[in-house]
């Protein structure tokens, strides 16, 4: 069994699902670390309260992108991990050729489309709308040396619906988000094995 890292930025939602999923045994992986970007990422108390050991790597605390990738990276390292799932990370992360093809992400999108710099939470849901979408969705992919740009594992898709605000788009979006990101993990996992 593949032990996972979790990488978040904020309230740990994406993570705090994969957790279950592996405790409930629908993901065929061990978490042994959550890792936040900030000290005031609120998914801290909710991952460490499941049990998870919890570190946080602050980027301002680097001279480069690199650097504080290469940090994550030793830390996850440290752990035991053998995959990292990006969980609502906001963060530029370098590839290293050690971890090609073992990181993965979620992005509150249909990819290609609708992703890259600045592409995240509400932007994505705004620019879906404005361009007069009639479907979103979301998307697991690998990570690559790109923003959203890695090979596409899976995505699920939601209708935007007339009236819709970001908002409700958002929350349709996550809702698809909890049903995908664990589903995709495990055929992952399963591939891989």
């Amino acid at each position: 069994m593949k032990k996972l890292a979790f990488f978040i930025s904020g309230t740990g939602g994406n993570a705090l699902n994969l957790l279950r999923a592996c405790r409930e045994g629908r993901v065929p992986g061990l978490p042994v670390l959550g890792l936040a970007s900030s000290a005031q990422a609120g998914g801290i108390a909710r991952l460490g309260a499941e049990g998870l050991p919890m570190t946080v790597v602050v980027r301002k605390d680097f001279d480069s992108d690199q650097a504080f990738s290469e940090a994550c990276y030793e830390a996850a390292e440290a752990a035991g991990a053998e995959l990292i799932c990006l969980c609502g990370w906001l963060k530029k992360i370098t590839v290293p050729l050690r971890w090609e093809g073992r990181i993965l992400n979620i992005h509150p999108g249909l990819l290609p489309r609708f992703g890259g710099p600045g592409m995240y939470g509400l932007h994505v849901h705004r620019a879906v709308l404005a361009a007069g979408e009639v479907e979103s969705g979301a998307t697991v992919h690998l990570v690559d040396q790109e923003y959203d740009h890695g090979r596409i594992l899976e995505q699920l898709r939601v209708p935007v619906l007339p009236g819709d605000t970001p908002e409700d788009l958002q929350r349709r979006v996550y809702g698809a988000e909890m049903e995908l990101y664990p589903r995709a993990l495990a055929a992952y996992l399963t591939e891989t094995a």
